[in-house]
């Protein structure tokens, strides 16, 4: 065993034990719709100088996002009820009231220049909203009265807060500011200003102001010279905090101050969304679909297709350590999108198992061993590519998004790096190991690779010159467009409760309903989209899209016959979930992701070839929601989730058709080929078993989740299964088409 062999193994095995450890050590979330959660109702209460329109109050709701969910993965549900509420549910508090209070705090923020000492009781009584025309006293740290200046910076000013430790300097837990374009000019002025003074005078402090309390009121340190200031743009604010209380502060300043203070009238704990039917026939969906995916690629790679069903239990370990210790909740489309991952995730398995098969065809590989390393090696590029283009897509995602399409990103950039690390180091560690064992050396066929495979005999055989009429292909793709368009301008999009908002209807039952009961009957009704949760004993709450009068009777109707009583206790228009705010976010991300991921591969392959593979996503998105908009189906959360997942793997697959159609280039021009067309039908054919195998994995685990995933998850599997196909065929018949159409016109 080589120096690097030793170094991947040992490699291999302290990543696997880290993710055992987290996994094991760590609690995980489980969302709304499969545990409950907490829900706590806030009502704005303006003042006389705050604005109480319809804006305000939705711009409360995307503070309060920001605050409850800072990484885009906590899976909360927040939405306005009526004119002045907001419904919050929390998955997985621990603890409610802690959860309310930090919800309600206003988080004003303000830096403020110490005047000096209040004595007398006039100072004093100034308090916290004094008359404008005197300056604010509040009591410091210590309940000293200060006298403080207007406010030179609010929480406006600041880019981002963090909880830090320091157990050097005795600071403990600190919460270190990094203030924005003017604020650090503005910074540096105050504390110029204050460093004029003497040592001890209290006019040297300068005061750190939360919500009319003064948290930090720090001299201004000797260092710092008359009039310059503190340069850099950062300060640290030091409370005497616990970790607890430290990063309760980042959270806060981060999340921005509510535009008007809200106060918390109800609080209770809810059901989950689903039911637990549902629950189990999504895992045992999960589990077949595994298990077929992990028998087709033992079947198709015998002893290397085991190894790498142990490589892709080893990426979910990996997934779901990361995830649990980011502390991100798990709904049932994200366990399933979870799943789909590991059966996507074996690609970059079969990218290596296929170029091992095409050295050891060639001859120029003897052994295996030796092939085996060949095809990690030829390999590295597409997957490289693949990866990073998709990693690129998921940073903007995170940075630019908001709620869950940030979440989305979170999820995909741990998806990816978990993918990469599985197959090229987890699967290289076992297989260098296995091929060198004396009983594989003497039966290569058990390895999987010592053959060329049945796709691609076949494909010998008939050479069928797939890119010998290309406007052919790309007509067929034109025709599916317009398809799919005409679905979209005649039919319509039928957005969800998430997008549009709708009603909330709560009950007081005479008896406890089963809530599996209550959503058959609604659905019998004509509601099978309505969501049901229950509350306490005898509380069931029905949410659904916007409804006539004639529907709200059937509702109520319909959970009448469940008790001998029903009374209606409350019936309100809710908002959105998935607000304005981050709508236009998560378009302006995805916008950014594209254009990046163009530069990206025009950088590494051609603008003509990024501009195909671009091209091509744009039309299994438009084809994807064209085929919903025929069939009827809920553009939701669900969907959205569903399609940028799409997204994700459309591109990767032209990336990999892409990398192979580039070495063939690379070698043409060494040959003086000049036939552009032919080079891209070579590529093709070369990467179909490729493609072939890595589709029917995930075709395989989709298909389990359609039909035995239950009511739940057949929009989200079938979503996928045809953003799948599309996927497949554009990367094939619509990108490469299109780059030799623009490489012929070019030339």
């Amino acid at each position: 065993m080589t120096r690097a062999q030793r170094i991947r193994g040992l490699l291999a095995l302290a990543i696997v034990a880290l993710s055992l450890y987290v996994a094991m050590s760590v609690p995980v979330h489980l969302g709304l719709d499969l545990r409950g959660g907490t829900q706590i109702v806030l009502e704005t209460r303006p003042t006389a100088g705050d604005d109480a329109g319809s804006d305000t109050v939705d711009r409360t709701v995307e503070v309060l996002r920001g605050r409850v969910d800072a990484l885009g993965v906590a899976e909360p549900t927040i939405v306005r009820s009526g004119s002045d509420r907001i419904v919050v549910e929390l998955p997985g508090v621990q603890d409610p009231e802690e959860a309310a209070e930090v919800l309600g705090r206003t988080a004003r923020l303000s830096f403020h220049h110490v005047l000096g000492t209040a004595t007398d009781a006039t100072d004093a009584a100034a308090g916290p909203r004094p008359d404008p025309s005197r300056p604010p006293v509040l009591p410091d740290e210590s309940g000293q009265l200060l006298r403080l200046d207007a406010a030179v910076l609010t929480g406006k000013d600041v880019e981002e807060a963090a909880a830090r430790f320091d157990p050097q300097s005795g600071a403990g837990w600190h919460v270190t500011v990094e203030f924005k374009d003017a604020g650090r000019d503005r910074w540096a002025g105050l504390t110029g200003e204050a460093a004029c003074r003497p040592a001890g005078d209290p006019a040297r402090r300068v005061a750190i102001v939360l919500d009319d309390r003064i948290i930090s009121s720090p001299q201004v340190d000797p260092s710092v010279g008359c009039g310059a200031g503190i340069g850099g743009g950062s300060t640290q604010i030091n409370g005497a905090f616990d970790d607890g209380e430290a990063r309760e502060l980042a959270l806060l300043v981060n999340g921005g101050a509510l535009p008007v203070p809200v106060e918390t009238v109800e609080q209770r704990t809810v059901g989950p969304t689903l039911g637990a039917q549902a629950i189990t026939a999504s895992v045992w969906a999960a589990a077949v679909g595994s298990t077929l995916t992990a028998l087709f690629v033992i079947v198709v790679y015998r002893i290397l297709g085991v190894l790498a069903a142990v490589a892709l239990v080893c990426y979910g370990l990996i997934s779901y350590a990361a995830l649990a210790a980011l502390g991100a909740t798990l709904t049932l489309p994200g366990l399933a999108g979870f799943v789909l991952a590991i059966g996507m995730a074996v690609d970059a398995n079969v990218l290596v198992f296929e170029r091992a098969r095409e050295e050891y065809a060639a001859h120029h590989r003897p052994t295996p061993r030796s092939a085996l390393a060949a095809g990690f090696r030829n390999a590295l590029s597409a997957i490289a590519d693949s990866n990073i283009t998709t990693l690129i897509a998921a940073g903007l995602l995170f940075l630019l998004a908001s709620g869950p399409v940030r979440g989305f990103g979170v999820t995909l950039g741990i998806g990816v790096i978990a993918s990469m690390v599985s197959a090229l180091v987890i699967t290289r560690a076992l297989a260098d190991l296995a091929v060198a064992r004396p009983g594989l050396r003497r039966r290569p066929r058990l390895t999987g690779i010592a053959h060329t495979g049945a796709v691609r005999d076949r494909l010998a055989r008939r050479n069928p010159r797939l890119m010998r009429h290309p406007r052919r292909w790309l007509a067929a793709s034109a025709a599916a467009l317009v398809l799919a368009g005409a679905g979209i301008a005649l039919r319509g999009l039928d957005f969800g409760i998430e997008f549009t908002g709708g009603r909330q209807v709560e009950y007081a039952t005479a008896t406890p309903v089963d809530p599996d009961r209550a959503r058959a009957a609604l659905a019998d009704a004509g509601f099978p989209h309505a969501v049901v949760q229950t509350s306490g004993e005898n509380r069931l709450t029905v949410r659904t899209g916007q409804l006539t009068t004639a529907q709200a009777n059937a509702v109520g109707a319909a959970v009448g016959d469940l008790s001998s009583r029903a009374d209606k206790l409350r019936d309100e228009t809710i908002g959105p979930s998935l607000g304005k705010e981050l709508r236009r976010g998560a378009l302006i991300a995805l916008a950014v992701a594209l254009c990046a991921q163009l530069v990206y591969l025009a950088a590494r392959f051609r603008l003509l070839l990024g501009t195909a593979a671009v091209a091509a996503l744009a039309h299994d998105i438009v084809i994807l929601v064209g085929v919903f908009a025929w069939l009827g189906k809920p553009v939701d959360g669900v969907f959205l989730a569903a399609l940028l997942t799409v997204i994700g793997y459309s591109v990767n697959d032209s990336v990999v058709v892409f990398d192979r159609l580039r070495e063939l280039t690379r070698h043409a021009d060494k040959e003086r080929e000049t036939r552009f067309r032919d080079i891209a039908g070579r590529a093709l054919q070369q990467t179909l078993p490729r493609t072939v195998n890595t589709g029917t994995g995930a075709a395989l685990i989709l298909t389990a989740l359609a039909g035995f995933g239950g009511d739940s998850l057949t929009d989200f599997a079938l979503a996928l299964l045809i953003g799948l196909a599309v996927g497949t065929y554009s990367s094939m018949f619509t990108a490469t088409p299109l780059a030799v159409v623009l490489q012929e016109r070019r030339r």
